[in-house]
């Protein structure tokens, strides 16, 4: 029974970190291609063949394997290097519901409320 419990942990500890890869993975595809190059990062191409290959590999082999490991690093990496730099050129996260625009706390939806 203990050795079951191991395992289920370990399979929802591998699809946390697939859906991790799938979160980095999607996120450098919505990315423009010139902010790689604006942000002095490898290309978008780059970063999407990784991050695919660090997905599938997540999602094929155990994680107490090499491969998921190494692509949890390249996951990890997008995610605190290259994913701030992109952020940081594209002038935040373009907006939206959640992301914010980059403004001032006084801003209002036409400008600032202080003038």
């Amino acid at each position: 029974m203990l050795v079951q419990g191991f395992f289920s942990i370990l399979g929802l500890v591998s699809w946390a970190l697939f859906v991790f890869a799938l979160f980095a993975f999607v996120d450098a595809a919505i990315r423009r291609k010139d902010a790689y190059r604006a942000a002095d990062k490898n290309n978008k191409v780059f970063w999407l063949i990784i991050l695919g290959i660090a997905a599938v590999v997540m999602k094929l082999f155990s994680i107490i394997s090499f491969l998921p490991i190494l692509g949890l690093i390249a996951v990890i990496v997008y995610t605190v290097d290259v994913r701030p730099a992109l952020k940081q050129v594209s002038g935040g996260s373009g907006g939206g519901r959640w992301g914010g625009g980059g403004g001032s706390s006084s801003d209002g939806p036409y400008g600032p409320y202080n003038r």
